[in-house]
Order: structure tokens, then C-alpha cells, then sequence
């Protein structure tokens, strides 16, 4: 229930791309931008052409430079992976930043920018030991990276290059994680790790603005380790190989985001999975597949009674959460249960007539473990 017209308009345009809507004017519209799409792929691969013959040069800042990104839009499931891959490199002994663009944060305003210099610098989240800003200013996925990594520093600035000497010069980073950087150029990677998302892998099979890839598939085959997330137990053995068509050199892992425990929103209480059991649920998400999350609440026992379903990135407001909460009670929900992405964005509410609590998942690798451990090592210990 986006509350914004760009919200509406980006859930009908969606709706278009995925054939959703059907009919005579969204045919001529999917047409349309299938030959923008043609436009976006001629100046997408003029720009990797730039930076491979280097008549446009990538920086260098003389550390470790590691990207995580997507060739879709959308939910991947790519803040667990940087959060467990910049984990295991901290524990491995390097001083490790984020870079993020933090995006959908508050723009600070022009005059600010005019009036005080010191607004040119990015904005520190976290400098491995406090945590700085709230998720309004830092982005909501920076802010949870920053509340789950005490002792990651994480930055948020659109110019990765003076975010990257920021955090070299001010905190002795020897390690850098881009957080959404494979199409990032103006940085050089020494590995870049792309996620591609079991349920829709090829974003529909045509670039933006016609489908979801920011690229050509093709293009897979600048990835040092791809992982396959949101995987069945069993795994994705005919994706795998599908990529491994497009990539013959990459390490290739499949994983799952596994739930691990519940926590109240507001009083910050741990609660274990098996409370869901049997209980009736309000669910409320503003992420790219919020049927993804639903599906992993009735695994896990529950019956969803209510569902709230934002646009991603939302935030939400006073009224917007009392609403959610009398419309919840009316349906005989006993608890609302959101994801932890979305609760960073919960606004503090006066009165609560019904518990609100978040789950937490983590990436829990199928495949692919041992040589992602092994590449730790290899940048740990070159």
C-alpha cells in the first residue's frame, strides 16, 4: 500500500514490466521501454568499454577493494551477505569499512551544503566503535549494518573514492566493502561478488527500463564469486549451471536466508522462533519481495491473518503503524511481525495494543562454503 505517487507509480510500472497488466496500452508501454532498454545497454557497455581501455581511469587507493552488488534491481538479499562478509573479514584481523550510497537517506539540504563545508564529508554511520546516526540520515540499510558490525566503520557517500580515503586516512581501513559496487567503475575491485536471486535470477530477462537487470547477463562474467540467495534446501543445480555458462571462472555458492530468532521492536527482547507456532500474525514489510518474507513466516508456524505491504524503502509514519495495528486487531492478530530492514524504519509509537516483534535472518551457505573461506583467507593473508 505505497502512500506516494512515486511509490504508485513504481508498483504499476512493475506491474507492466512482470505482465501483470496486460491489455492494448501496456503492450505499447512494454514496448516503448524495450527500445530504451536498447538505448540503456548501448551506454552501459559504452561505459565499460571506457574504463577496460582505460580511456576513463578507475582509482586506486593502495588497500583491499571489495565490491558486493547485483545485476538486478530489487531485493537480493545483499545486507545479510556484506554483513557476513565484512564479519569474516574483521575476525580475520583487517580493518574493515563499508561504503554505501545509502540510498532513499535523507538529502542533506543545498543550503546546509553552501553554508558548512564540513557537510562535503561522508557521512560516518559508525566508526567501529559508536554507532552515529539513525537510519533516517545514514539509509536503513547502513544503520543495520552498523548496528550488527560494532566493530565495521561504515560510510555513506554517492563518491565511493572519497568515502574509500576517508575512511584510509581517518580510521586506518586496510579493507573496503562496496555495498551495491559492481557497477561502481570509478573504484578499482580486486573481487567482486554478485548475488543473483533464486526466485527471479534474470529480472524478467531484459534490462531496465524494460525488465530489472541494470546490465546484460553477459556482463556476469566480470564476478570473482557469485551466490546464488533465498535458495530451496536443496539447492539450484540447473541455475548453477546456467551461470556457470556465463561465468567459467567464478566461484559459485548457494545459500538461504535462515531464520534465527524473533526481537520486540521496542522493548528489545529475544524471542525464540517456536513463539510464531500456531499464532495469529499481522505482517508488515516494505521490501522487494515481501511475498518471500510472508512465506517464511508460515514455515515457521504462523497464520497470516493481516499483510501491509509497502513499496521498498518505505518509511513509515505515526499514523500509518496505528493503523497497521488497528487494522491487525480487527483481524484477531495477536502479535505483527516485520522484517529487520523495515524496523529500523518504524517511527516510536506513544501506545502499542499489539506486540510488535522483527526476525532476524542470517545467510546459511548450502555450497560453496569452503571456497568462500578461502578467499577470505586470500585477502586476509596475501
Amino acid at each position: 500500500m505505497p502512500n506516494s505517487s512515486n511509490e504508485r507509480l513504481e508498483q504499476r510500472l512493475l506491474k507492466v514490466i512482470s505482465k501483470e497488466t496486460n491489455g492494448k496500452r501496456a503492450a505499447c508501454l512494454r514496448g516503448f521501454l524495450k527500445t530504451l532498454s536498447w538505448l540503456f545497454i548501448a551506454l552501459v557497455q559504452l561505459r565499460l568499454l571506457l574504463f577496460k581501455h582505460r580511456i576513463i581511469r578507475a582509482n586506486t587507493l593502495g588497500c583491499q577493494v571489495i565490491s558486493v552488488g547485483n545485476v538486478t534491481v530489487g531485493g537480493t538479499g545483499k545486507t545479510p551477505i556484506v554483513e557476513t562478509f565484512a564479519r569474516s573479514l574483521q575476525q580475520k584481523g583487517r580493518k574493515v569499512a563499508i561504503l554505501s550510497r545509502g540510498y532513499k537517506s535523507r538529502k542533506t539540504p543545498l543550503w546546509e551544503k553552501l553554508l558548512r563545508k564540513e557537510t562535503q564529508l561522508p557521512r560516518v554511520v559508525s566508526d567501529g566503535e559508536r554507532l552515529l546516526l539513525n537510519s533516517d540520515l545514514a539509509g536503513d540499510e547502513p544503520y543495520m549494518l552498523a548496528s550488527n558490525l560494532p566493530d565495521v566503520v561504515v560510510l555513506v557517500d554517492k563518491d565511493r573514492v572519497k568515502s574509500g580515503k576517508y575512511a584510509i586516512k581517518n580510521f586506518g581501513c586496510d579493507t573496503l566493502v562496496l555495498d551495491d559496487g559492481f557497477q561502481y567503475l570509478k573504484l578499482q575491485h580486486r573481487l567482486d561478488i554478485v548475488l543473483v536471486d533464486y526466485t527471479n535470477p534474470f529480472g524478467y530477462r531484459r534490462v531496465l527500463p524494460r525488465g530489472l537487470l541494470r546490465e546484460p547477463m553477459r556482463n556476469l562474467k566480470r564476478a570473482g564469486f557469485i551466490f546464488i540467495t533465498k535458495c530451496p534446501p536443496e539447492g539450484a543445480p540447473e541455475l548453477k549451471a546456467k551461470l556457470r555458462e556465463l561465468n567459467q571462472h567464478a566461484e559459485i555458492s548457494e545459500c538461504r536466508h535462515a531464520s534465527k530468532y524473533l526481537k520486540n521492536l521496542y522493548t528489545r527482547e529475544r524471542i525464540d522462533l517456536d513463539f510464531l507456532q500456531g499464532k495469529k500474525v499481522a505482517a508488515v514489510s516494505g521490501i522487494a519481495v515481501p511475498e518471500s518474507f510472508e512465506n517464511g513466516l508460515r514455515r515457521l508456524g504462523a497464520e497470516i491473518v493481516h499483510s501491509d505491504q509497502y513499496a521498498d524503502h518505505h518509511r513509515y509514519t505515526q499514523q500509518e503503524i496505528i493503523e497497521t495495528i488497528n487494522r491487525a486487531a480487527e483481524a484477531g492478530a495477536e502479535v505483527i511481525v516485520t522484517t529487520e530492514k523495515d524496523a529500523v524504519r518504524f517511527p516510536l509509537i506513544d501506545r502499542c495494543d499489539l506486540p510488535i516483534i522483527f526476525l532476524r535472518v542470517e545467510i546459511e551457505m548450502l555450497s560453496g562454503a569452503a571456497a568462500f573461506h578461502e578467499w577470505i583467507d586470500r585477502i586476509c593473508f596475501k
